[in-house]
C-alpha cells in the first residue's frame, strides 16, 4: 500500500505531523509520495528510505493507494479538485483551527494510519457541484459557488430560475450556492441550513438580502439552477470554494449535481453528529451543571 500526502508548506504548523507520518511509514515499511515543492520545504526533516518524491501532487496522487489531506479545510477543499472523479480515499488529517471534513487529529495519526492497514473504516462519499457557464466551461465545487459584489459598496441583482421555472429576484449582497458539504461552511453564517451530508440538495442561501421575506431555499441538486445578472455584470464576482473564476461573456449559470465526488476516510469512533457538537458546539448550553 502507497500514502501520499498533500499539504501547504507554507503553514508551519504540519512540520511536526508530517514526520509523524514519514516516522509511521518507516516503520510499517509503507511508501511515502510527496511532491517536490512540499519535500524541499522539509527535506531535512523527512529524508527517509519510506519518501518517494514526485514532481507534482497530481503525479503522486496518480501512483498511491491512500491520500493524506494534512492541514486545514482549505487543504480538503484542494485535495478535492484535484481528485474528483477518482476513488482514492482521503484521509483528512487536521492541523488548522476548525478542520470540519479533516476531523483526525495529529495524535490520532498512528491509530488511522494503523486503522486504514486493517481496514477498520468506512468511506463518507461526498459529491461535487457543477456550473455551466453561458460559453460552456465547466466548474466544479465541494463546498459552494458563489455570486458576490466587487468594486462596489452597493447591493447585486441576481435572478434565479429552477427546472425551466422563475424562482425569485434577488438584491443583496450576494448569493451562496452550497452543497450539503458546504452547509457548515459560508452557508451556515449566512443563516442557510446545515444539511446532511449524502443528502441530495444544494441550498440558495442569499447573503443580507434587501427584503426580510427573501429566505434560504433547499433544492433538488438533480435538475438546473440558473443564476443570471440582471445588472452590470462587472461588479460581480463568481466563485468555487474561495477561488474565482473569470467569465468572458453574460453572466449565466447553470448550476447542477455533478458526476464527481470526494472520497473520505472515516474511523468508527467518528460520526457526522458529534463533529456538530464537538467543532461547532452545536447543542451547547452552558446553563447545564
Amino acid at each position: 500500500m502507497k500514502f501520499c500526502i498533500i499539504a501547504n508548506p507554507e503553514k508551519y504548523t504540519i512540520q511536526e505531523p508530517l514526520k509523524q507520518v514519514v516516522r509511521w511509514c518507516e516503520k510499517h515499511n509503507k511508501q511515502l509520495l510527496v511532491a517536490d515543492e512540499l519535500y524541499w520545504h522539509y527535506s531535512d526533516q523527512i529524508e527517509g528510505r519510506a519518501v518517494v518524491v514526485k514532481k507534482s501532487e497530481e503525479e503522486a496522487i496518480s501512483e498511491t493507494d491512500v491520500i493524506i489531506a494534512l492541514g486545514g479545510d482549505g487543504t480538503m477543499l484542494h485535495t478535492a479538485h484535484l481528485v474528483k472523479g477518482s476513488d482514492t480515499p482521503v484521509l483528512g488529517i487536521n492541523t488548522g483551527r476548525l478542520g470540519f471534513m479533516a476531523n483526525v487529529q495529529p495524535k490520532q495519526i498512528e491509530r488511522a494510519l494503523t486503522g486504514i492497514l486493517k481496514n477498520d473504516y468506512s468511506i463518507d462519499r461526498r459529491y461535487m457541484l457543477q456550473a455551466r457557464t453561458s460559453s460552456g466551461d465547466l466548474h466544479f465545487a465541494l463546498n459552494e459557488f458563489l455570486f458576490s459584489k466587487k468594486d462596489t459598496s452597493s447591493m447585486i441583482r441576481l435572478e434565479a430560475e429552477y427546472d425551466g421555472q422563475y424562482l425569485n429576484h434577488y438584491w443583496a449582497d450576494g448569493l451562496i450556492i452550497s452543497s450539503p458539504t458546504g452547509s457548515t461552511a459560508y452557508n451556515l453564517s449566512a443563516g442557510g441550513p446545515i444539511i446532511m451530508p449524502g443528502t441530495e440538495v444544494m441550498v440558495l442561501t442569499p447573503i443580507n438580502p434587501h427584503t426580510l421575506t427573501t429566505r434560504p431555499m433547499v433544492l433538488p441538486s438533480n435538475k438546473s439552477l440558473k443564476i443570471k445578472a440582471s445588472e452590470a455584470e462587472s461588479h460581480i464576482l463568481f466563485s468555487n470554494d474561495g477561488r474565482m473564476i473569470p467569465y468572458h461573456q453574460k453572466l449565466d449559470i447553470d448550476i447542477r449535481q455533478s458526476d464527481f465526488n470526494i472520497s473520505l476516510i472515516q474511523f468508527p469512533e467518528y460520526t457526522y453528529f458529534e463533529t456538530l457538537r464537538n467543532k461547532l458546539m452545536w447543542g451547547l448550553d452552558k446553563r447545564k451543571v
